[in-house]
């Protein structure tokens, strides 16, 4: 009996390599944070969850995730926190999300931005550093904007850093802090370059598709703040998750210690383009925007290759972009209670 025991429960850790183990997620109660969250809390993880506020508006919350993890209340900034948070919960992973994200904060609060993205990355670091005989894996998320403006596309892992602007260059100090401490201490520690990530939960009304989402099912004339000819790649969250759990799986099997990866669906679109895309998914043509051609501190173009992560991660995206937004759509719809169309009088249904 005891045998047959023993080989279910290999068995059930081999179907479940997060069961049991103790994670640490900052950033929970962003977009990507709060999808990893009930990812983590799914494959039975034991979940802390570093939550600044209590947002119930937030996927963590409003799907009730919230529930199975413990929650450590706190800021980034603070040192001790992060130390409590691993300390008291063993923690053997920590995924750092948490940071200030939006590019037009930066450009209005910089010290704000530099002290949470900045600061606060170097304090996960530190934490991780000074109790590394709990912590066996981290994963940093930086961001395509570290790179800055290129003339050369697609940005590549073994591009120089060039962020010029508050958010990119928040973004590169972190990506470089990060390195450091993978080179001198040994942490063993990989980067995240993502392409702009998309799904349900992102309340961030600035960016394209909650924005515009929001706008249609309001029937409201949706806005675009630059002049609709920059180009970006997309991803679609779940496919974020993805990312993030199969870099921690090969931290434990080799050593990618100071490795960087981008992540991307490799499709640069311009934001008409996206935009279209998004109204379609949503049920709606023919919807004329309000261009305000007025997107400071944007980089007009930028996207990724994401040839290392398939090359060495064996990583792809698993969800096609008109897929990806029928799903967002069907979020915010439920989000706002909007469970038939709400047609704009611009619009004419799909």
């Amino acid at each position: 009996m005891g045998g047959v025991e023993a080989m279910s429960d290999g068995v059930a850790a081999a179907r479940k390599p997060w069961a049991g183990v103790p994670v640490l997620v900052t950033g929970a109660t962003g977009m990507v944070g709060s999808w990893l969250t009930r990812r983590l809390v799914d494959a039975d993880a034991t979940v802390a969850a570093l939550v600044l506020d209590a947002d119930p508006r937030s996927e963590l919350y409003r799907s009730g995730t919230v529930r199975s993890v413990s929650v450590v209340s706190g800021r980034l900034e603070d040192l001790a926190t992060l130390e409590r948070a691993i300390v008291g919960h063993s923690i053997d992973t920590v995924f750092h999300l948490g940071a200030q994200t939006i590019v037009a904060a930066a450009r209005r609060s910089p010290l704000a931005t530099f002290e949470t993205n900045v600061r606060g990355t170097w304090n996960v670091l530190e934490a991780c550093r000074r109790h590394s005989d709990l912590v066996r894996r981290v994963v940093v998320a930086s961001s395509d904007k570290a790179y800055g403006e290129a003339a050369e596309l697609p940005y590549r892992e073994d591009m120089p850093l060039n962020g010029r602007q508050p958010y990119e260059a928040s973004k590169a100090c972190a990506d470089l802090a990060t390195r450091s401490f993978a080179e001198t201490y040994g942490l063993p520690v990989a980067t995240t370059r993502f392409a702009n990530i998309y799904g349900g939960g992102d309340l961030n009304w600035s960016r394209l598709v909650p924005g515009t989402i929001r706008s249609l099912l309001r029937a409201e004339r949706p806005v675009i703040r630059s002049d609709g000819t920059f180009r970006r790649d997309y991803l679609f969250v779940d496919d974020a998750v993805d990312a993030y759990l199969q870099i921690a799986d090969r931290l434990l099997e080799r050593d990618l210690s100071g490795e960087v990866f981008n992540f991307s669906d490799e499709v640069p679109l311009t934001v008409m383009e996206m935009y279209e895309a998004v109204c379609e998914a949503t049920g709606f043509r023919d919807v004329e925007p309000l261009i305000l051609d007025d997107a400071p501190g944007e980089i007009p173009n930028q996207h990724l290759s994401a040839r290392k992560a398939a090359s060495e991660l064996g990583w792809s995206p698993r969800v096609g972009l008109n897929d990806g937004l029928r799903r967002t759509a069907a979020w915010y719809r439920e989000y706002f209670g909007t469970g038939s169309r709400a047609r704009p009088a611009c619009a004419e249904p799909a």
